[in-house]
């Protein structure tokens, strides 16, 4: 059994207590980070040490941005990309390298919000999420690799990945160009959404709140920006799936909740 958890936590440094509160909880084999928003020197090693945590890879950057993984077993770095094609750190990939599940590939990646106005004219965000989402396609027109790919995509592409479809329609994260995008990424390497396949589609299933509703529960406004595909021959080892939404309620929350998936490799 393997489990690999994924959380957008919006500054490690500020909310390594809810980290190691989630770590001594959950246990999971490994940790993808995303928004770490500090440098590799300044990353927290001792404190994930101190919960076992031995093996990491990060790609950070000052104050931005910035993914990590961190793990029990061992890995190894795989893959460094510049999606956005700007020198912004927001992916990092490794290879699990113990006897177990050894070739394993997992890609943590952080996508762009892409501002409030979703038109590339109008908005260069907007045109650069869009872009970053074209060379990940292209990239995973190639992918040969049991590979798991995992993290904030911000995109909510169902109607029930969202608190009101209609009312999203034009609203970044859930517009049908971004949708469309998305489907194109997952098309070109057959990607599994392992949240669906385990939360089947029309039922709720979100991983962000805003921290602008001051009653998040009460008002239930979420959409689902985070993200655990797999290539299709994982998919099938893929054994269970869960949402810790109880973790955006712990003090000085991040406004995504990890995600955990198990595998029986």
């Amino acid at each position: 059994m393997l489990s690999i958890a994924t959380w957008n936590i919006n500054s490690v440094r500020l909310r390594m207590p809810i980290v190691e509160r989630f770590l001594k909880e959950q246990a999971p084999d490994v940790l993808c980070l995303q928004e770490i928003k500090c440098q590799e020197h300044q990353f927290p090693y001792e404190a994930f040490q101190a919960l076992g945590y031995e093996h990491f890879a990060i790609h950070g950057q000052k104050g931005y941005h910035g993914v990590a993984t961190v793990g029990k077993v061992p890995f190894r770095d795989f893959s460094k990309h510049d999606w956005q094609d700007n020198g912004e750190a927001r992916h990092i990939g490794i290879e699990l390298t113990d006897p177990v599940h050894q070739g394993m590939v997992v890609e943590n990646v952080y996508v762009p919000a892409g501002g409030d106005v979703p038109d590339r004219e109008q908005n260069v965000k907007f045109g650069q999420k869009l872009d970053f989402f074209e060379r990940m396609t292209r990239w995973a027109d190639k992918v040969d690799r049991p590979t798991l790919i995992v993290g904030d995509f911000n995109v909510a592409p169902l109607e029930s990945d969202v608190w009101s479809h209609k009312q999203l329609l034009k609203v970044v994260s859930h517009t049908p160009i971004e949708v469309e995008t998305l489907q194109r990424f997952m098309d070109a390497h057959g990607w599994n959404d392992i949240g669906r396949q385990h939360i089947p589609d029309p039922e709720r299933y979100y991983s962000w709140w805003s921290y602008r509703s001051k009653d998040w529960k009460a008002n239930d406004r979420g959409r689902r920006l985070d993200h655990m595909w797999t290539s299709p021959e994982l998919a099938r080892q893929a054994t269970g799936h869960s949402v810790h939404e109880y973790a955006r309620d712990w003090e000085k929350p991040s406004d995504h909740v990890p995600l955990i998936t198990e595998f029986e490799l």
